[in-house]
């Protein structure tokens, strides 16, 4: 497999932070270039970000003494620079839409984290196992920016890849209705128990936006092509809660569903099981040998010890059970910065190697 240049942009940050960390000794991508804000710019990432790293591993020798660049004004010399960027900024809407694709119209491929893009129908959010053909959409992106190369794919809101792959193979039963109750780790704000001691024994029902794309976010990776573009899935209907609770990393969600067909408790877990993974004849280094993983025990999947299953790329479930209100009930889980976030993205950023789109 051919090697990739790698550019990751708002390096400093708590993804990015993850970023750096999955593709120290990745067999194809390597970064070269970290940006982050003008504040940092001009330091050696050691010196950027030494005070607030919070990565469970010391920071890689290879990137220690890179200089870190101001990912806006050094926007030409960073595209013209690698083979790809990582993008992981704490930005507005606005200038990360603005950022994004003005690196996509200098001819370099954006793997966004953020929300920015998700609701451009030529844009598409992938989670590899749940909607690899979505990719397709680029061809007509290029076409609107005038780009050959360049273009932005992004990951979809890291609490719904607890919920959304385990309901995806269930779809061909009629899905109604979700109801879906996120339990929030504090990562996901970019925070840890020191810098946010507010946390400590405490459950926040609110995070800033997360209901809207609980809601919304599953019917686009659902959806289908038509004409090049992306159009929404027209159903099920999904409410949510989104509730920030103590606990470092790994979100869990407590799932309602109903059906038109509902198959039985014992078909779903064969369902499970047995799930026919689109990428799995692609050999992509980040991929989980077994993405969904269903456990019998009563008490479990359980944050802590089954967040990090499968290098935490896997999603894993229990307590499938049936519901006085929908028809089945249960609980999921998966790693909120790696599955979730970073590393979702590094392995979209694979599938798009694998399938030619980076060079």
């Amino acid at each position: 497999m051919k090697q990739y240049r790698v550019g990751i942009i708002g390096a400093t940050g708590m993804v990015g932070q993850r970023f750096v960390t999955l593709l120290s000794g990745h067999p194809w991508f390597t970064p070269v270039i970290l940006a982050a804000s003008a504040s940092s710019a001009g330091k050696t990432y050691e010196e950027a970000v030494s005070a607030r790293w919070v990565m469970d591993k010391p920071i890689p020798d290879e990137v220690k003494d890179l200089v870190v660049y101001d990912a806006i004004k050094d926007m030409e010399f960073i595209a013209a620079n690698v083979d790809f960027v990582f993008c992981a900024v704490n930005m507005s809407k606005q200038e990360t839409q603005m950022m994004e694709e003005a690196y996509a119209k200098l001819e370099c491929p954006v793997i966004s984290n953020n929300s920015a893009h998700r609701k451009y129908d030529d844009v598409p959010m992938v989670v590899p196992e749940v909607n690899p053909e979505h990719i397709l959409a680029i061809e007509a992106q290029r076409k609107r920016l005038g780009t050959k190369k360049g273009f932005i794919a992004v990951k979809s809101n890291c609490s719904l890849q607890t919920y959304v792959p385990p309901l995806t193979p269930l779809r061909k039963y009629g899905i109604t209705k979700i109801l879906a109750c996120t339990y929030q780790a504090i990562s996901g704000a970019g925070k840890t128990f020191a810098r946010w001691p507010e946390m400590v024994d405490n459950v926040i029902p609110y995070i800033g936006g997360e209901e809207e794309k609980s809601e919304q976010e599953p019917l686009k990776l659902w959806g289908h092509l038509e004409n090049g573009v992306i159009v929404n899935a027209a159903e099920p209907d999904i409410t949510s809660q989104c509730i920030r609770v103590p606990v470092s990393d790994g979100h869990m969600a407590a799932v309602f569903v109903s059906f038109k067909e509902t198959p039985s408790i014992e078909t779903i877990k064969e369902i499970w099981n047995d799930f026919d993974n689109p990428i799995a004849d692609l050999e992509l280094p980040s991929a989980p040998k077994k993405f969904l993983n269903y456990f019998e025990e009563q008490d479990r999947p359980q944050t802590k010890l089954d967040r990090m299953l499968e290098n935490g790329m896997a999603v894993s479930m229990g307590r499938l059970r049936p519901d006085t209100q929908y028809d089945y009930k249960f609980v999921c889980l998966s790693h909120n910065t790696l599955r979730g976030a970073a590393g979702g993205a590094v392995l979209l950023a694979e599938l798009l190697a694998k399938k030619g789109y980076m060079d």
